[in-house]
This record gives C-alpha cells, sequence and structure tokens, in this order.
C-alpha cells in the first residue's frame, strides 16, 4: 500500500529538487577536491600580490614624509588591514628585495595560470556540455591578465573601505558622512565581487547559460561570500590556529577560509546547472521508478521527487478513451509517457490493423520516430481515459544523454517494440 504524500506545491517541489540535485551532483563531481586545488592555486597568487603591496607601503612610507595624505593611507593600511600582522606571519616582507620581487613574479605568472585552469577544469565538470578548450596563447595570457586585475578591483575597494573605516575611528569625518561612504563602498564592493562572478558563471561555460539566471545565481554567490567573510570575523580567529598550527597558522587559517569560498563558489555554479536539469533529473525518476530492475530509491529521495503533480501540471495531458495519440505514418516527433490507463499498439499489416501488444501505466512510447528518423511505425489508441506526459524530442535526447540507465531501458524498449514489428510482419 502506497502512503499518500503530504500536500505540497509546485515551488516547493521545485525548490527541494533543484536543492536535492545540486547537492548531489556537487558531491558526485568532487567539487570539494577542485575548491581545495582553487584554494592552493590562490594562496600561491596571492603571496607574490602581497609582495607589491609591500613595496606599495615602502613607497608610501617615503611619501609620508612629505605628504599628510599619504601618511595616512599608510596608517589605515597598516591599521585596517593588519598588514604588520601579516608581516609578522611572513607573508609581506620587511625589506622587499629585488631578487625576490623576480621570484614573486614568476611565482605569479604560474599560479594565476594554475588558478584559471582550476576554475576551467572544474566548470568543465559542472557542465559537461562545455567542450571550449582555449588555444595556448589565450592559455597563458588570460590569466596574467584576470588574475591581476581581479585581485586589483578587490584590493581597491578594501583598501577604500580601510581608509574610510580609519577616518570614521579618528573622527575626521562627521558620523554620518562616514556611515554614508562607508556603505557606498561596500555596495561597490559588493557589485564588483558580483560581476567578477558573474563573468564567469555567464562567460567561461560554453554554450552561454541563461543572463538572467547566471546573474540570480551570482548574486547569490556574492552575497554568500560576503556572510562567509563575516562569519569568519565573527567566530574564527587567526590566533587560534596559532596556537594550534605554531608559525603556519595562519596559512592554514587564510586556506580555510580561501577553500569555503571555493566551495561556495562552486556550489552556486552547480546550482545555475541544475536549474536547466531539474526537470530532466525528476522526468528520470519518474521514468525509472517504473523499471523492475532499477535500484529503489532512498528516503530522502522519494519525499522530494516522490509526486509528480509539478510534472503533470507542467508536461501532463488527459485523455479520454478511444483517442488517437498516434498514428502511423504520421511525422509528429513528441514521446510521450503512460502515467495511469492503458493504450493499444497497432499497426496495419496488408490493410488490416493489427494489434501488437497494450501498452501500460510507466512505459514510454513515441520515441521510436525521433530516434530512427522516420514517419510513426505504429498507431497508439487510447484503451481507457488516460495521463500521459508529452515532451518534445530535444528533451527525449536530453533526457538519454543526462541518464545511462534511463538510456538502456529505451533503447532495450525500442529493439522489444521493433521484434514484435517484426514477428507480426512475418506472421501476416
Amino acid at each position: 500500500m502506497t502512503v499518500p504524500m503530504p500536500p505540497r506545491n509546485d515551488t516547493l517541489d521545485w525548490l527541494l529538487q533543484v536543492a536535492y540535485t545540486t547537492g548531489r551532483l556537487f558531491v558526485r563531481n568532487r567539487l570539494q577536491n577542485h575548491a581545495a586545488a582553487t584554494a592552493f592555486y590562490f594562496m600561491l597568487s596571492a603571496t607574490p600580490l602581497l609582495l607589491l603591496l609591500s613595496y606599495g607601503t615602502q613607497w608610501l612610507a617615503g611619501l609620508a614624509e612629505t605628504s599628510n595624505l599619504a601618511t595616512i593611507l599608510l596608517a589605515a593600511l597598516y591599521q585596517q588591514l593588519h598588514l604588520e600582522a601579516l608581516t609578522d606571519l611572513g607573508f609581506i616582507p620587511n625589506q622587499a628585495q629585488l631578487a625576490a620581487g623576480g621570484v614573486g613574479l614568476l611565482t605569479l605568472v604560474l599560479s594565476s595560470r594554475g588558478l584559471v585552469h582550476a576554475v576551467h577544469g572544474a566548470f568543465h565538470v559542472i557542465f559537461p556540455e562545455d567542450q571550449h578548450r582555449p588555444n595556448l596563447v589565450r592559455a597563458w595570457v588570460i590569466p596574467l591578465i584576470i588574475i591581476p586585475i581581479a585581485f586589483l578591483l578587490v584590493g581597491v575597494a578594501a583598501a577604500i573601505q580601510a581608509v574610510l573605516g580609519f577616518l570614521a575611528q579618528y573622527d575626521f569625518l562627521g558620523d554620518h558622512t562616514a556611515t554614508l561612504l562607508r556603505a557606498l563602498n561596500l555596495i561597490l564592493a559588493f557589485a564588483i565581487l558580483w560581476g567578477l562572478i558573474l563573468n564567469t558563471y555567464w562567460g567561461l561555460p560554453k554554450p552561454h547559460p541563461a543572463w538572467r539566471q547566471a546573474a540570480l545565481l551570482a548574486f547569490l554567490a556574492a552575497f554568500t561570500l560576503f556572510l562567509l567573510v563575516w562569519g569568519f570575523e565573527l567566530f574564527f580567529k587567526v590566533e587560534k590556529y596559532r596556537s594550534v598550527y605554531g608559525g603556519l597558522g595562519g596559512v592554514v587559517f587564510i586556506l580555510i577560509g580561501a577553500y569555503l569560498a571555493g566551495s561556495v563558489f562552486y556550489l552556486w555554479a552547480q546550482c545555475l546547472y541544475t536549474l536547466d536539469k531539474v526537470d530532466v533529473e525528476a522526468l528520470e525518476k519518474l521514468f525509472l521508478a517504473q523499471d523492475p530492475n532499477h535500484e529503489g530509491p532512498g528516503a530522502l529521495e522519494r519525499y522530494v521527487f516522490g509526486r509528480a503533480d509539478r510534472l503533470l501540471n507542467k508536461y501532463g495531458r488527459s485523455v479520454t478513451a478511444g483517442t488517437v495519440l498516434i498514428r502511423e505514418g504520421d511525422t509528429s516527433k513528441e514521446a510521450f509517457f503512460l502515467y495511469s490507463g492503458l493504450a493499444g499498439l497497432y499497426k496495419t499489416i496488408q490493410g488490416q490493423d493489427q494489434k501488437l501488444g497494450t501498452l501500460g501505466e510507466g512505459q514510454l512510447f513515441g520515441e521510436m520516430a525521433y530516434l530512427l528518423g522516420e514517419a510513426r511505425t505504429a498507431t497508439v489508441t487510447a484503451e481507457t481515459d488516460l495521463v500521459v506526459l508529452v515532451f518534445p524530442p530535444e528533451l527525449l535526447e536530453e533526457l538519454m544523454a543526462y541518464s545511462a540507465p534511463l538510456s538502456r531501458r529505451i533503447i532495450g524498449t525500442l529493439a522489444q517494440r521493433l521484434v514484435r514489428m517484426n514477428q507480426a510482419a512475418a506472421g501476416g
């Protein structure tokens, strides 16, 4: 006896299915490993840029002897960005040497290329339809442009926020003016981060996803990253990691933060892919539920995909008994899934309609015309009132590309149907 599912609206069903599929694909694609690789290359890329920051602070220190503005900026950077702590941790050298700068530049070249390729490799896993491969020149030139620009944009926003925080702390600005400027700069920083993520989400996969979906998911990713930074500042302190790991505590702290940020970034990218595949995932579960050779779903999967209301509202069609769904010789290509009721399969042999069999609940039919590239080879007529799901041929192709078990089932059914037709023709 089947236990009835509690009532639930289509929007909630859709959200649950998106969340479940995103999480399942995130784990299956091992995106946590890609996040770890991204965090590693991020550290290698950030360290040479911190060396450049050291050059910048030394240059500001020289200007501070004659410029009050440079003095304020230098003090703000040291206080708000904790440059002294970074120096103590060894991220910023006390005296940047030319030789170290050359090594840092070489490290930046190699690590930036590794970072871009790590992101591209993860996106190739997330978006398996992406067959795009950059040529050799682009593979080396683009990382040298993208990574420094991205760090520069984020660094400028952080520097502005640091200066405003310093000026507000020492009452160089009025309270209202300081609050307004800091809020505006926070919005600017968020917009920069959103733009960088959007450029990646929309531009990297080939073909491009829908722009509105990419913009929305990029916004959610940027918002989540802001929450992650806020949570790190609130609940995690670098001193705790230094007490456990010693001098490497600062490195461990930043690596963990970069790993979590990479995981968030890839999780929302996986969600972007899922938005276009959630119907395919739900249809696969519905089709395979009637397959005795397929392993049954777990409790969570049954709860998420246990009802077909959303699919019926979107693809369903009610048919009365006697209605011809498919007529032999037609050139239509739609495929059908028999959700409830019975249908008869007929073929004209020597001028007589001969019944080849009965189609029952859970059977897919009408796929032969598309897969074989021919006109309809048989007629399907409703023997009782029935409910079918009707979907276009491109969705059938997407289903077969997405699900290997479903492809095997469709091919097996197709082979059996061809055997029955050949037997009927031979017997006639």
